[in-house]
């Protein structure tokens, strides 16, 4: 019996992945791998399609998510194969809007963090209130709080109302959470370009920031790239030796 003809069993796929033998099962049930055929007691019974189906599945997963990963495979095993493609077209498509957006905060941070603090004041009348700030920036007002209480802002309070104060420094540091936030970056990881900012009034760090998820978005294209391929290689059934 040759190797594309043998039959495999859940435990076969399962120890092959490095996952549980019920994950396979479940692969299965969720249209991520083949249906399959039973033997005559019941048991599950697969073959080497859903070997690269799962080989296909795992090496889109990186690139694309677990999400889009799963409904291209569903689609392609309802032989929707249009959908499976508009899927990965979008995915690529959600990555170039990645990158111009990148692109685009990096250099308004740049402007942000090479201002001196009182150019970034909205006002000359004197400190901002939370409602004036998130105004100005067009953000909730519960999203200056959450970035406060995560330790990147800390507006003063005032000493007769208790309200929250926000000066030229403070607006800018909001300012510069907002951008990033738009790019996605984590809370945790844009403390250090606040830290370096007030440290040195430089953008060093900011710099770094943005190189580390430039980065990021180019070892995610990589990642769709060889998703694809192996896409490519299971729609057309010609798996190559790397899958086996």
């Amino acid at each position: 019996m040759s190797r594309t003809d043998a039959a495999l069993r859940p435990v076969d796929l399962a120890r092959m992945a490095g996952v549980s033998t019920q994950q396979i099962r479940n692969y299965v049930d969720a249209g991520i791998l083949p249906p399959a055929t039973r033997t005559p007691a019941g048991y599950r019974r697969l073959d080497d399609r859903h070997r690269r189906a799962l080989v296909t599945y795992r090496a889109l997963m990186p690139g694309y998510g677990a999400e889009t990963a799963r409904e291209v495979m569903r689609a392609v095993h309802d032989e929707d194969v249009t959908l499976a493609l508009t899927l990965v077209n979008a995915g690529h498509a959600a990555l170039h809007d990645q990158r111009l957006s990148l692109e685009a905060a990096g250099k308004a941070l740049e402007v942000v963090a090479e201002q001196a603090p009182d150019a970034s004041a909205p006002s000359r009348s004197g400190p901002l209130r939370i409602g004036e700030v998130a105004a100005r920036l067009g953000v909730r007002t519960s999203a200056l709080r959450v970035w406060e209480s995560a330790g990147l802002l800390r507006p003063p309070r005032d000493r007769s109302t208790g309200y929250r104060v926000y000066g030229p420094s403070d607006v800018r540091d909001a300012r510069m959470i907002d951008l990033l936030r738009q790019v996605r970056y984590p809370l945790p990881q844009i403390r250090p370009v606040l830290d370096g900012l007030r440290r040195t009034g430089g953008s060093e760090a900011l710099r770094t920031v943005i190189a580390r998820r430039q980065e990021g978005l180019a070892q995610r294209a990589t990642a769709m790239l060889e998703g694809s391929c192996r896409l490519h290689h299971y729609l057309t059934e010609n798996g190559s030796a790397e899958d086996r």
